[in-house]
């Protein structure tokens, strides 16, 4: 199971690497293997400011769709578009190629909320 160190987690199997006043998004290794193939991610939130906890989109897999929260508050600046063309990049790549969001987070006290990679790995029990 790949759950980098550097990177902050979710209890909603959500990444997050943090750069300055910005968040990457993603789903982690866990999520995508427990999701199965991914056939569509839809993030119609862009440029949109939503609260932490907040549905930014859905992850539509073959046996499921998913709500994706946002796990901090703020704008969302970017969309990865490529995961238009290519969803199955969660699947392959969930911590490079395979990101869904970037935002530009409000409130930098919210990411003293968010899990440690052990902290995730005792969540999934890993």
């Amino acid at each position: 199971m790949n759950i980098p160190a550097e990177l902050k987690y979710t209890k909603d199997h959500e990444w997050v690497k943090i750069e300055g006043d910005t968040a990457t998004v993603g789903i982690t290794d866990f999520a995508q293997k427990e999701l199965g193939d991914i056939v569509y991610v839809e993030v119609e939130t862009l440029d949109q400011t939503l609260a932490k906890d907040e549905v930014f989109g859905t992850v539509e897999a073959v046996k499921t769709v998913s709500d994706l929260f946002l796990p901090l508050s703020g704008e969302i600046v970017e969309f990865n578009e490529a995961l238009e063309t290519a969803p199955e990049n969660v699947n392959t790549d969930p911590y490079g190629d395979g990101w869904m969001i970037k935002v530009k987070f409000s409130d930098a006290s919210e990411v003293d909320g968010l899990l440690s990679s052990e902290q995730y790995r005792e969540l999934i029990g890993a």
